[in-house]
């Protein structure tokens, strides 16, 4: 018996979109206390799929045109708002992507959960109150009455988002959506989540829809994935049919991309050093002040005697979980933060106590990859023009920073056109090429990499990977390469810095530390890894 019936749904698209339907002729089914995975890439049409199930579709442009949703016979695609409205929360629920943007800023976690009770159900406010407590214990989280009086702001990512898992299971509905929900977490808070959901979803007999497009987490919690490509459903079966038979050449692609967790070969390295990071210290303070109202000062020591070493056409990953430092050591070895302490030795000169004005010629022999291509690009500014920019502040002739700009883009993989156009253009990839090419004009020695591929899909990632090594070969390169995910690290990394707590607790050639981690902080980030056994089947 299913719980949902998906049939021939189809939404549209605006008018001059690049297809006429975003969800062309889908078919599903989910079952009690089953978890169905839908993957794909973006604009696949899996989340509009999940939030047509929701009634959250952004009408009406967007819309159901064709098709069925049916919950026990109910056919949710005619129902009234104010039906919609009961079904929400009391028999379906959604944990989003993003919970910072989903939960409300001005309320705690506790007023929002108790919201949900006095919307659904008749319960006197003592009770509300203790079935608030109950779900946030339910879910792990520590001190639920603390929580419980906290703001989301106050939270970390992974407790948000145990927050809001809770306020999904409030009134034990039938049917769990679940939206990307680790997608921008830590590998091991990513673990503790899905096991909790796998937990709650056995404990309430709830049927999960869950979409991801990270094959490691469908390995590890799948029963049955659903493949989704520009729209259209390509191939659906169980876990072991799917992840280990793929019979769709977009599913052979998208498997075929997803990074081996076994470290490739090591290759040649260069004793000479480029980059020597020794001691380098960096605090950051808040409150205290005449801003800070009045209240104590605090301290956060991002990095703490941090020491490195980058040899010549080497990539070292330095790894480890949000608020571990990385970026922040990534920030002031390119200077734009200032560090307090320590050398940071750039061919033998130490970049920390150069002005601005003498820092400026130095900025040609290291840059910057970030995390957000479209956040370090200028919305304003022609492509050309964004690439050729730092050239010709380093007093390069005009038509010959131009000439390079062309050259570059062609070595990123873009089109000639692009050099006209603007960045919004352009998809995540595209754009993250561009961040790419802009880097390489000046030519530099060190190129600081800072999760460059972490918002992007599997097989545009394994492509920027790609890309990045053939011009770390071209070029006699060396990267310093920051991520999170282990998968990528054991790709592109000679050479791994572990960090935790703004510490450096174990460095070592990549091979050896997969093999043979030292620090028990490394081998809790490499157990936590999903779909390992998947990955070694």
């Amino acid at each position: 018996m299913s719980l949902l019936e998906i049939r021939n749904l189809h939404i549209c698209l605006p008018e001059g979109s690049e297809r006429p339907f975003a969800v062309e002729a889908v078919n599903l089914d989910l079952a009690p206390n089953e978890i169905l995975c839908i993957v794909g890439e973006s604009g696949s049409g899996k989340s509009l799929t999940a939030r047509a199930v929701m009634g959250l579709l952004p009408k009406p442009h967007v819309r159901v045109t064709h098709g069925s949703i049916k919950m026990d016979g109910e056919d949710l695609v005619n129902v009234s708002d104010a039906r919609m409205r009961e079904i929400r929360g009391s028999d379906i629920s959604m944990i989003f992507q993003e919970p910072m943007t989903a939960l409300n800023p001005v309320m705690t976690i506790g007023d929002q959960i108790d919201e949900v009770f006095r919307f659904h159900v008749s319960m006197k406010k003592k009770e509300r109150r203790q079935k608030a407590l109950a779900l946030l214990s339910d879910v792990h989280l520590p001190d639920p009455l603390q929580i419980m009086l906290a703001y989301p702001h106050e939270l970390s990512g992974g407790q948000r988002q145990r927050a809001m898992i809770a306020m999904a299971l409030a009134l034990d509905p039938k049917i769990l959506i679940a939206d990307e929900p680790t997608t921008a977490l830590d590998v091991t808070t990513q673990a503790q989540i899905l096991k909790l959901i796998k937990e709650m979803q056995a404990s309430h007999n709830t049927g999960v829809l869950f979409i991801t497009h990270d094959f490691g987490v469908v390995a590890d919690i799948a029963d049955r994935v659903a493949v989704m490509q520009q729209g259209k459903l390509v191939e659906s079966g169980t876990t072991d049919e799917v992840l280990n038979n793929p019979q769709h050449p977009y599913t052979q692609a998208l498997i075929a991309a997803v990074p081996s967790l076994s470290p490739r070969q090591p290759r040649d390295q260069s004793a000479e050093p480029v980059l020597q990071v020794e001691a380098l210290t960096k605090v950051f303070r808040s409150g205290g002040g005449f801003f800070g109202f009045g209240g104590e000062e605090r301290m956060v020591k991002a990095a703490s005697d941090v020491t490195l070493e980058l040899r010549k056409g080497e990539t070292l990953g330095i790894v480890g979980e949000s608020g571990s430092g990385k970026s922040t050591v990534a920030r002031c070895i390119v200077r734009l933060v200032d560090a307090d302490d320590g050398k940071i030795l750039l061919n033998g000169t130490d970049l920390r106590p150069l002005s601005r004005a003498e820092m400026r010629p130095l900025r040609a022999n290291i840059q910057m990859v970030f995390q957000d291509p479209f956040a370090s690009l200028n919305p304003r500014t022609r492509v050309g023009k964004i690439i050729s920019q730092g050239p010709l502040i380093q007093g390069v002739p005009i038509k010959e920073a131009q000439a390079k700009a062309r050259e570059l883009l062609s070595i990123v993989g873009l089109d000639k056109r692009a050099y006209d156009r603007y960045p919004h253009e352009f998809s995540g990839g595209q754009r993250q090429r561009i961040g790419i090419a802009r880097a390489l004009a000046l030519n530099p020695d060190v190129l600081v990499a800072d999760e460059p591929v972490s918002a992007l899909d599997v097989s545009i990632q394994a492509q920027i990977l790609k890309l990045l090594d053939k011009i770390r070969e071209r070029m006699t390169l060396s990267m310093i390469f920051i991520t999170h995910d282990l998968r990528v690290a054991a790709q592109v990394c000679d050479r791994l810095a572990v960090m935790r707590y703004g510490e450096v607790v174990e460095t070592g050639p990549t091979a050896e530390i997969f093999a043979n981690p030292q620090a028990a902080y490394t081998k809790e980030l490499l157990a936590a890894v999903p779909g390992q056994s998947w990955s070694t089947a």
